[in-house]
């Protein structure tokens, strides 16, 4: 149960990341399910290679080498699904930093031992 509350409630912040930025598109809930679905599975399964395979780089850069990861998985979920679409690099970044930051913000709020 609480697997797919976390779905539903990243596939809204998906939909709150088009509502707030404009570089973001969502055409529907479905969309919006779908392509929350695949993020999910990508960040998963491919960002931690991704991650290791770039740790000199992000070591150099202390980190921040992983929001440029983060973006790329985003641009690159956008370009698989339909109805999910992200204008540039630039947009995937700053998409990618707003899903992030809205989803742990819900996670935290209804998620938390202290909330209840």
């Amino acid at each position: 149960m609480t697997l797919l509350l976390r779905w539903l409630l990243n596939a809204l912040a998906l939909m709150a990341v088009a509502y707030l930025y404009t570089g973001v598109q969502i055409t529907g809930i479905w969309s919006a399910l779908i392509a929350s679905l695949v993020l999910g599975l990508v960040n998963a399964i491919i960002r931690p290679i991704l991650i290791l395979l770039t740790l000199p780089i992000n070591i150099l850069t202390l980190g921040l080498f992983t929001f440029v990861i983060n973006a790329l998985l985003f641009w690159f979920v956008a370009e698989i699904i339909k109805g999910f679409s992200v204008g540039g690099f630039a947009d995937a970044l700053i998409g990618s930093v707003l899903y992030s930051l809205i989803t742990l913000l819900t996670s935290w709020l209804i998620f938390s031992k202290k909330a209840r």
